[in-house]
């Protein structure tokens, strides 16, 4: 499978955070950014945890794999993927493409 490139990873992970920038704004949450990443996190968790994607990946069609199997991604990983995404981490990049979460993870965003 090919590795996703990054202006679709990019715009994966827009999608998402609109929704969830939604979802907090109908929610009538006191703290808007902070909801908003919670929302995000957990969205980001449940859904690639049940179906190897996020609601954005899912639209553009990229899907999380194991790096060396391409099998589904372990539920710790797709934790600590999760969490280094939300600390704004995936801005390091290795050399095949793959952000410092999927490197951590040892996972990969690949398209389907």
């Amino acid at each position: 499978m090919e590795i996703a490139g990054m202006g679709r990873r990019f715009l994966a992970l827009m999608i998402d955070w609109t929704m969830c920038s939604i979802i907090a704004n109908f929610g009538g949450f006191e703290s808007k950014s902070l909801s908003i990443l919670a929302i995000f996190f957990i969205e980001v968790i449940v859904l690639t945890t049940l179906a190897q994607a996020s609601a954005g990946q899912r639209i553009l069609r990229l899907k999380i794999v194991d790096f060396t199997d391409e099998g589904v991604v372990r539920p710790v990983r797709i934790l600590l993927r999760t969490t280094l995404i939300c600390l704004v981490l995936p801005a390091i990049f290795t050399r095949e493409g793959r952000g410092l979460h999927d490197w951590a993870a040892n996972s990969k965003v690949v398209r389907i």
